[in-house]
């Protein structure tokens, strides 16, 4: 078994250049709030309303700016929103659902792009050869604190040399294991 550092990653929107100018006006640029554990990643000041079927939620905004637009929320928000959205892997948004999105200049409807992130781990080519890992391998992962013990199984591994090593759930997986913060994951393969 190795340790992975396992952090919760709460819901979210990434968006297009040419969604963030609707949402925040003409030449609107995404202002950094703090970076996150992967290289390169970081998240916004601005944040969007998402609304669904069956309610809405704010959302913070992660930067940089994407080809496609696509918002991760948990399974219980999704059901509070009305929308089924579908386990994917980040950028798999493929035949997912849509939401709008509202901003303080303007709003967007977006045919697709709602998913619960498949959990996930974020391993550098070098880690993953030490652990004996592949990307896109399915593996388990053993976490949780003082009476929330539990092994995540369905865990994918993504290999690039532009990440750092890093699991991340959502707050949903987070709560189930009673994670706050970071902690540390023991992987199982």
């Amino acid at each position: 078994m190795s340790k992975i550092m396992v952090e919760m990653s709460a819901r979210h929107v990434h968006v297009t250049q040419e969604a963030l100018e609707v949402l925040f006006g003409k030449g609107a640029e995404l202002t950094k709030k703090k970076d996150l554990s992967q290289p390169g990643q970081f998240a916004c000041e601005e944040k969007v309303k998402i609304v669904g079927p069956k309610g809405e939620l704010v959302a913070s905004i992660l930067g940089p700016v994407r080809k496609d637009n696509q918002v991760e929320v948990s399974l219980t928000e999704a059901r509070k929103l009305g929308i089924a959205a579908p386990v994917r892997e980040s950028g798999d948004v493929a035949g997912t659902p849509g939401c709008k999105l509202i901003g303080p200049a303007g709003e967007i409807d977006i045919d697709h792009g709602v998913i619960a992130a498949k959990r996930h781990i974020h391993l550098t080519p070098e880690t993953a050869a030490e652990i004996g890992v592949q990307d896109k391998q399915i593996v388990s992962v053993a976490v949780g604190g003082e009476g929330r013990k539990l092994v995540f199984g369905d865990v994918v591994v993504r290999v690039s040399v532009n990440f750092a090593p890093a699991m991340h759930i959502d707050t949903d997986e987070a709560n189930a294991a009673g994670i706050a913060g970071t902690v540390d994951g023991e992987i199982i393969l």
